[in-house]
């Protein structure tokens, strides 16, 4: 592939001025941005590296003298293998477009269009906001599709700068605002944040990353804060849901018609239609036609602000998070808990990564077994209940640090190390296994394969047809986990598209929901993560199949399964629960693993995962029967949690999404 002109070149020729600009992973430098400005050309190469993959990607954008946008080209490598190809241009009041999932031309448009890549740099995103400042009301329209604006939301002055930059929202690029920080006397991009994972700084201004998160982490509090006091309806008093057949989830059965009595914030008492006669309710909720859940439990997320609305509105109620910044999620955790913010109940995972090459970066990245040992006793003094280790922790050491974990009362899961099997961490003690690649990797790695690269999931694709799974090995494996009780979170939705989409299909995890979204986000979803030919296609689609059958299976000999997602909150565990039943396990089975399993494994069954008397009420109400169609789960008409009820539709308008069911009616 022709690359365009390295950079190095251009600066060494005087041709640009030039700004670069560092990539920071939890608070490691990971990678570069470099930026190189003449009159009317921007030229840009970025690239990182963190949990063994990242980007390569080089943009030109050329601009009239009155900023009308004229070209656009990217080129380069996505984070897992995608080719980046994108081309744009206006020329003589039409302008065409190029990319991997579309194309086109329109003719008779104006100057004032700004052109939406699949994938752009934090470069391009301080340009559109430069201007965006610069167009009529702070609007754009946006090709491919959308109506873009921008507001300034703060300022601060870095340590060491003679200017002061401003925080800036970016209204229309996602299902809510986008930031960028740009220098106020000039309007050059600062940098581009994303609290709790790391982001892109001036050089020189690295140390202010902690500075900037925590000052646009204020702003999507204060804009949560605000959805917080309005969107609830407080169940006050006594409240009844009349009618309704409820799904008994310890025994995956449907149940009632019932009425089901809640008072504050927890399920009162379980009757027959009516026949509760003293009873006054200040809230009347029908339940004609409608079934009612527990709220489902999410076993794999890793939170931030901006997932918090759309878990509630696809009926998760609950997240187990198994990597993120402690501090981070501790203090999302207590504003939620305080009624702050609205969002799911958070129980978290102690995460631990070895130290190497292709280490994600995170709090705990220890280098020897003693430093590992001492990041489990860190959790374990903070009340942690289960270990999530990674990609890069040495295999000599799992076996001490599982029994070091167990000596203090915490179980173990998580990836299976590089240099291991799936059987081996089981056999040295592993609780619970990640990921249905990691799974399949069991039966496919050799000597020396490095699964800290995109190998572990190349591999699974390229290989995991080939596996037998009526053979002894399959076998013993399945007998293993059976015998051992190990939990099985295979995260499907995360690969569902990696190993059946191509590039302009619509995501097969995601079609279903597609047309409510924004028309930006739309054009998302038809962004595949790897490049497929018809053979490959073939082949990876073909390993696919064996990846469910093997859940299938996994499921019938009685292994614990937990519906986690590590994809799109809410729809995505939506959509784990459909490949649940796609795969062949029941629907009813399905539901039970998505609230009572979920409510188990992450030790919360005393409070949360059942419609029981005493426990927490929190419920989905869903229009429809999920048992008889799993898809109902998606129409969902009514959300409690607690002693507050919240509306699906007022939560997906507040994110610009059609709602898909009008929300029920709650009568005094």
């Amino acid at each position: 592939m022709k690359m365009l002109p390295p950079l190095i070149a251009l600066l060494l020729a005087g041709a640009a001025q030039a700004q670069t600009y560092t990539v920071v992973c939890a608070k490691v430098a990971c990678g570069h941005l470099k930026v190189a400005e003449s009159t009317g050309r921007l030229e840009v190469d970025y690239s990182y590296r963190n949990n063994g993959r990242g980007p390569d990607q080089r943009e030109v954008l050329e601009l009239a003298p009155d900023g009308a946008w004229l070209a656009y080209r990217t080129e380069g490598v996505a984070t897992y293998g995608a080719r980046i190809d994108e081309r744009f241009e206006l020329k003589a009041g039409s302008v065409s477009w190029r990319s991997p999932v579309d194309g086109g031309e329109r003719a008779g448009v104006g100057r004032e269009l700004v052109y939406l890549p699949v994938q752009a740099t934090p470069a391009w995103a301080g340009r559109l906001a430069q201007t965006l400042l610069k167009r009529p009301g702070q609007r754009a329209q946006a090709l491919p599709s959308g109506q873009l604006g921008i507001e300034r939301v703060k300022t601060l002055k870095p340590a060491g700068a003679a200017y002061e930059v401003g925080l800036y929202a970016i209204e229309g690029l996602d299902l809510e605002p986008s930031y960028v920080w740009l220098r106020e006397d000039n309007q050059a991009l600062f940098a581009q944040v994303s609290p709790g994972w790391g982001g892109t700084l001036l050089q020189g201004f690295e140390g202010e990353m902690d500075r900037l998160s925590d000052a646009q982490k204020a702003a999507q509090l204060a804009r949560l804060e605000r959805l917080a006091k309005t969107l609830p309806q407080p169940l006050s008093g006594l409240t009844v849901i009349e009618g309704v057949r409820w799904f008994d989830s310890q025994a995956a059965v449907l149940r009632g018609p019932s009425d089901i009595y809640l008072f504050e914030g927890r399920i009162a008492a379980i009757a027959n239609p009516g026949g509760v006669k003293t009873a006054t309710p200040a809230q009347r909720i029908s339940g004609k036609g409608r079934t009612l859940l527990p709220g489902f439990v999410d076993m794999h997320a890793h939170l931030d602000a901006s997932a918090l609305l759309l878990n509630l509105a696809s009926g998760v109620t609950a997240v187990r998070d198994v990597g993120n910044s402690n501090a981070e999620l501790a203090e999302l955790r207590g504003r939620i808990e305080h009624g702050e913010v609205l969002g799911p109940r958070i129980a978290a995972n102690g995460f631990i990564e070895g130290k190497s090459p292709f280490s994600s970066q995170a709090d705990f990245v220890p280098d020897t077994l003693p430093d590992a040992l001492a990041a489990i006793d860190w959790y374990a003094a903070r009340g942690y209940r289960q270990l999530k280790l990674y990609n890069s922790i040495r295999p000599e050491w799992v076996k001490p640090m599982v029994a070091h974990a167990r000596s203090l009362g915490l179980r173990t899961g998580g990836h299976v190390p590089a240099f291991m099997t799936a059987r081996q961490a089981v056999e040295a003690g592993y609780d619970e296994l990640h990921h249905i690649n990691q799974l399949t990797l069991n039966f496919l790695v050799g000597k020396g394969d490095d699964t800290r690269t995109l190998l572990r999931f190349n591999l699974p694709g390229d290989k995991a047809a080939d596996i037998k799974l009526n053979d002894r090995r399959t076998q013993d494996f399945i007998a293993l986990l059976k015998q051992r009780g190990t939990v099985v979170d295979a995260t499907m939705t995360a690969f569902e598209g990696t190993y059946n989409q191509r590039q302009g299909q619509p995501s097969p995890s995601y079609a279903m929901v597609a047309a409510n979204l924004p028309a930006v986000v739309q054009r998302s979803y038809l962004s595949a993560e790897v490049d497929m030919d018809d053979a490959k296609a073939r082949r990876w689609g073909a390993s696919w199949k064996v990846m469910m059958e093997l859940l299938r299976r996994m499921h019938a000999a009685g292994i614990p399964l937990v519906a986690g997602t590590d994809a799109t909150p809410g729809f995505a565990l939506q959509r784990e629960l459909e490949l649940y039943v796609q795969a062949g396990i029941p629907a009813a089975q399905a539901l039970k693993i998505g609230t009572w399993n979920g409510a188990k494994y992450s030790d919360r069954l005393s409070e949360i995962g059942s419609i029981e008397r005493g426990k927490r009420a929190d419920l989905v109400l869903v229009e429809g029967d999920p048992v008889a169609d799993i898809r109902a789960i998606r129409r969902i008409a009514l959300v409690v949690q607690g002693d507050k009820a919240l509306s699906p539709s007022a939560l997906y308008q507040s994110m610009g999404i059609l709602p898909f069911v009008p929300s029920a009616e709650i009568t005094k």
